[in-house]
């Protein structure tokens, strides 16, 4: 026996006798294997983690553990100061104590690599292309393959969208295609559940619509505070069948010939993702949107607003009618004084 397994015994022991237990209960349970869902369990370990933090990550993982056990164990062993950050996996066999010390000594099991809200395919594919442990086959799969592989929805014409912004841990080794898929299956369960839990006047008609306004929402929101309101403009021009005229789409429609800025021309220039030339939602999302984008266009705010404008400060000024809008115009894009 260990001496770390002696000093939790004798440590121990009093307080399990006196509850009625054994000595042998808490060496099982200290070295006994726990129960797994599956054969691997990935765990994020953010920095500044403390042993009942990751106590509670862990069961939230679908592994049952005793907390304050957890606890006891790290800080008898010590190993609660040591533990580091990172992607783990827990697998069949690991008992408390080995999860402990895999922590403890840093020895990240598995790689983990995060796609960020609002990226676009593009940035995706760029990001998984740059990690180094990812096995790259993605330049033998076409994009109609692909679509085919993770349209989970059924009603996708794009791959743009289809790919949930999340941190994913993986082993080293696993495919961008694998983690693709992965993705896109996260994004089909919270799409499920938004769309599940969306207000009942909702001007959208299928959850497909939702991610695509969601998207929208996702580029045009610079504070968490406007994204209902913004959403409640959306679904307002939507309703009335008035034109979105939203900038991002404009800009993901120009592609690669976009340098930084909006002329004109390009709002006047016909594409299928110019809001400004037609009528409802662009033919798919122009961008990956998280949780609350999601929500906010499926549960937009309730008002009167058809137009907004950025203030420069990331919020957004909003009015009913267009003269009011001319003046926010003026007022934070022309910067000209009320």
């Amino acid at each position: 026996m260990s001496a770390l397994n002696k000093l939790l015994l004798y440590l121990v022991l009093p307080v399990i006798l006196l509850v009625g237990g054994t000595a042998a209960t808490v060496y099982l349970w200290v070295n006994g294997p726990l129960a797994l869902p599956t054969e691997r369990v990935d765990i994020l370990v953010p920095p500044g983690s403390t042993p009942s933090s990751i106590a509670q990550l862990i069961n939230q993982a679908g592994v049952p553990i005793n907390a304050q056990g957890f606890v006891a164990l790290a800080r008898l062993g010590e190993l609660d100061t040591k533990i580091k950050a990172g992607g783990y996996q827990i697998v069949r066999g690991d008992s408390p104590l080995t999860v402990l010390r895999r922590m403890a000594l840093g020895d990240v099991t598995a790689r983990q690599i995060t796609l960020v809200e609002g990226w676009n395919l593009r940035q995706i594919r760029a990001a998984l292309s740059a990690h180094p442990d990812i096995k790259q086959t993605l330049t033998q799969v076409s994009d109609a393959d692909l679509l085919k592989r993770v349209n989970t929805l059924g009603q996708a014409t794009a791959l743009e969208g289809l790919f949930f912004p999340d941190t994913y841990i993986f082993p080293i080794g696993t495919t961008d295609v694998e983690l693709l898929e992965r993705a896109a299956r996260t994004q089909q369960k919270i799409l499920d559940r938004a769309w599940a839990a969306r207000a009942p006047n909702s001007v959208l008609k299928t959850p497909y619509e939702a991610l695509i306004l969601a998207s929208i929402i996702e580029k045009e929101t610079g504070q968490a505070a406007d994204r209902a309101r913004i959403a409640g403009v959306f679904s307002n021009r939507l309703r009335i069948n008035m034109l979105l005229q939203t900038d991002p789409t404009v800009i993901y429609g120009m592609g690669e010939s976009y340098t930084g800025k909006i002329r004109k021309q390009d709002l006047q220039t016909d594409t299928p993702y110019n809001t400004y030339t037609r009528l409802g939602l662009p033919p798919s999302p122009i961008a990956s949107s998280g949780r609350a984008a999601l929500a906010a266009a499926l549960n937009p705010e309730k008002h009167n607003y058809l137009y907004f404008v950025s203030k420069g400060d990331g919020s957004s000024a909003f009015a009913v009618t267009l003269p009011e809008h001319n003046k926010n115009v003026a007022t934070y894009i022309l910067g000209r004084k009320p």
